[in-house]
């Protein structure tokens, strides 16, 4: 029995895209061969209570006001260290590189086990962008790195990712490791699309064309509605899934540019079955984000046989080919508008697309799970060879 530690800085009832890996990983690592405890900051919701087939282990936590994310304290929670200490791990996986985790990696050194990492995120944006001070990111980007280069190995969502990291500052170029989804294809297509047409007063033959995830500007929603804008042929529905922040701005944006009645807002939607019907229906899933790393909605679009239109340079095009498996536009609006139309007057174009995209995108968190557990023996068994 391997016993796995997923540590990680912020967890349910916050919802992104990391806590879903964690979230995925962790359901898939209990059986015969593993077993998995999460550890994770305590949330400030005091009527959550965590109900999940695997343990959490949480720690105490400073509130910040002015962000949604607490600042985890596990050096100060007695209880969360002794749990800790009695977990026996024989590996410890993180998933960020703050306090938790590195409280995580402090472990693994002083019990002479293994640490590995998953890089999700482009940190140096993020960094940047809240403090606008390129020396305050090198020095923030520096304390980062030092903790992912304490691991014994560590793996990029995509291609893209290792690079940029290993930029950042790696010791070596990290391994891809790619995400995956719980998506399985809809077992009835036809009778999903018309529970959609029906739900959301779309046409038949009406194009769809779908975004799901926070409605953030860091995704480029406002690019989104400007670049529709310029279709000369507006028959069609765009379909925003998802809360966020920034939902006002955007409807004053979809007003701004006449597109009222060509956006539906759902909201966020919990029922997954929806929520692939949807998918099923929309011709295009556009994804415009420079923020995202990797991004899990591509996945689940082609799961349900969607292609994804991205922008030229984006990270998370990485596992994409233009015109083989997705679809690559420069980054205007104005050329975003005429890769949408190239597509939609090519049919031939779009079902080989169509084809290559569940073919090289759609991977399942069963395939990822398993191949993590082989690199998890090899990292375990190479330890113990020491």
């Amino acid at each position: 029995m391997i016993r796995v530690g997923l540590f990680i800085d912020t967890f349910f009832p916050m919802v992104d895209g990391v806590i879903n890996v964690v979230d995925n990983y962790a359901k898939r690592l209990n059986d015969e061969e593993f077993e998995v405890v999460v550890f994770a900051p305590k949330t400030r919701d005091k009527n959550y209570v965590d109900n999940f087939s695997y343990k959490v282990v949480r720690c105490k936590s400073l509130k910040i006001f002015f962000l949604d994310y607490d600042l985890p304290m596990p050096s100060f929670d007695r209880k969360f260290k002794k749990i800790l200490k009695e977990s026996h791990l024989d590996i410890v996986h993180i998933h960020s590189p703050f306090g938790v985790a590195k409280y995580g990696v402090k472990y693994a050194k002083k019990h002479k086990i293994p640490v590995v990492a998953t890089l999700h995120s482009q940190f140096k944006k993020d960094i940047y962008r809240s403090s606008h001070s390129k020396i305050l990111t090198n020095l923030i980007l520096k304390k980062i790195m030092s903790v992912f280069n304490k691991c014994d190995e560590y793996y990029g969502v995509n291609s893209k990712i290792s690079e940029i990291f290993y930029d950042y500052g790696a010791s070596h170029l990290p391994l891809v490791q790619r995400n995956g989804t719980d998506f399985t294809p809809v077992q009835d297509p036809e009778k999903a699309i018309n529970i959609i047409n029906e739900k959301f007063n779309i046409p038949k033959d009406m194009p769809v064309f779908l975004f799901v995830g926070r409605i953030n500007a860091l995704k480029n929603i406002y690019f989104t509605i400007e670049a529709l804008s310029k279709l000369e042929n507006k028959y069609f529905k765009m379909i925003f899934v998802g809360d966020g922040q920034d939902m006002e701005e955007l409807q004053k944006r979809i007003k701004k540019f006449g597109l009222q009645d060509n956006v539906i807002m759902t909201g966020k939607i919990m029922d997954r079955e929806l929520l692939k019907a949807i998918y099923l229906r929309a011709k295009l899933f556009l994804f415009p984000s420079m923020y995202d790393a990797s991004s899990l909605v591509q996945i689940e679009a082609a799961s349900q046989q969607t292609p994804t239109v991205f922008l030229e340079g984006a990270a998370t095009s990485a596992t994409v080919t233009n015109n083989v498996n997705g679809f690559i536009a420069e980054g205007t609006p104005e050329k975003f508008a005429q890769k949408i139309t190239e597509i939609l007057n090519n049919q031939d174009l779009y079902d080989k697309v169509q084809t290559g995209a569940v073919r090289d995108l759609y991977v399942t968190w069963d395939d990822t799970v398993k191949e993590m557990k082989e690199k998890y023996k090899f990292c375990v068994d190479k330890f113990k060879n020491k």
